[in-house]
């Protein structure tokens, strides 16, 4: 059990190491993660922290939501995320006040969660992948179907989980195993290495990863060379 946080995406950019390589990383932007409540094994049967993230207005908040937050000293809050965490943990941190930043230092890959983009009704092509029907003589209107979906008389039925057109996206997505490529104190950004779910201002969960971190994928030295001047790199196709 680690204990996580809440940030709110940024963008992309990329930054250059000291030997001139390219690095594509996601800015996140830590804001004020509150302490909300604990949650003990004796009275809760288990043991986690509460925590709000992003000030809302008291008007919009319900009464017994207020309530909530006004027991813990806070100022109501838009987001509520719980981490479990050990009893131990539970004993270094007091409610109404927020999360230390100091608490990612020692953290090399986090596994971020949060809500993709949402785009709409798609078909099994953009959806799922499906090559579509051959483009040659006899085939009309039926470039981009699914195919058959039906069984035979027994089970008699379209079993669960058949890969069909529908809702894309809009869904919690975990990337795992996320390097953490650099944290700014004075900023308040983390910048982590790769894309991340979600849009611009989604609000994610980042929790330390179980895994190893990942190194970065081999760069060749002539990839390197196109890379330590971005205005070189383009003219030259580098990526």
């Amino acid at each position: 059990m680690a204990l996580g946080i809440l940030a709110t995406k940024v963008g992309m950019t990329q930054i250059f190491t000291d030997e001139g390589v390219r690095v594509p990383v996601t800015v996140l932007f830590w804001g004020d993660n509150h302490l909300v409540q604990k949650r003990t094994q004796e009275k809760d049967g288990y043991t986690a922290l509460q925590i709000g993230y992003t000030d809302k207005r008291e008007k919009s908040t319900d009464k017994a939501t207020a309530g909530h937050f006004a027991k813990a000293g806070v100022a109501p809050q838009r987001h509520l995320h719980e981490f479990r965490c050990t009893a131990e943990q539970l004993e270094g941190y007091d409610v109404g006040a927020p999360l230390p930043l100091e608490i990612m230092n020692e953290v090399q890959s986090v596994d971020v969660t949060a809500t993709s983009k949402g785009k709409g009704f798609a078909g099994v092509m953009k959806r799922h992948n499906f090559a579509g029907f051959r483009a040659t003589h006899g085939t009309h209107e039926y470039f981009r179907h699914g195919g058959s979906i039906g069984c035979r008389a027994k089970p008699g039925k379209v079993h669960k989980g058949k890969k069909m057109p529908g809702q894309m996206g809009n869904e919690r997505v975990t990337t795992q195993n996320i390097s953490i490529v650099e944290i700014d104190p004075d900023q308040r950004t983390i910048l982590v290495r790769g894309a991340v779910p979600g849009g611009k201002g989604a609000v994610v969960q980042l929790v330390p990863s179980l895994r190893k971190a990942r190194k970065g994928k081999g760069v060749s030295e002539a990839a390197q060379e196109r890379s330590k001047n971005p205005m070189k790199a383009s003219k030259a196709g580098g990526r």
